[in-house]
């Protein structure tokens, strides 16, 4: 017989009782980490928690949804288990955010292909424009519990 924390998800062992969901990230992203730090900055009940797609926790939840641990044209939005990406899971977030963010959330109302088509541009075009790393970011010390 397993032990019980055998038993779970890899999404119910990293978010626990808590409901709060978890963003994946390109860890090496100069534009995934400032979206992370953007997020938190407007997350002040810490609601999102993240890693990196790269991370050994990364790739068991890309996993755990059907997703592939190859492609990290995409960040990763898991809300009540259920498993959002690209404009979808930007929108998502913004939603839950701080601020006058929620009203972009209107935009769901576009077409997904016309939104993820924008989101597509964009994610061609990150490393050109905002650079890399050769490793994932390591957080301070005030947000390192809000990371998996």
């Amino acid at each position: 017989m397993k032990p019980d924390n055998e038993s779970k998800s890899v999404i119910e062992r990293s978010v626990g009782s808590d409901g709060k969901s978890i963003v994946l990230i390109d860890g090496v992203c100069h534009f995934c980490h400032g979206a992370a730090k953007f997020i938190i900055a407007r997350d002040p009940k810490a609601r999102f928690r993240f890693a990196s797609l790269q991370s050994v926790t990364g790739e068991s939840l890309l996993g755990e949804g059907g997703l592939s641990s190859t492609s990290m044209d995409t960040f990763v939005l898991i809300e009540n288990g259920k498993f959002y990406t690209k404009s979808t899971a930007a929108l998502r977030i913004a939603r839950r955010l701080a601020g006058g963010w929620p009203l972009l959330y209107a935009g769901i109302v576009v077409p997904k292909f016309a939104r993820d088509a924008i989101y597509g541009f964009v994610a061609k075009r990150r490393y050109k424009w905002f650079g890399r790393e050769d490793s994932c970011m390591l957080p301070t010390p005030d947000v390192r519990g809000r990371f998996l």
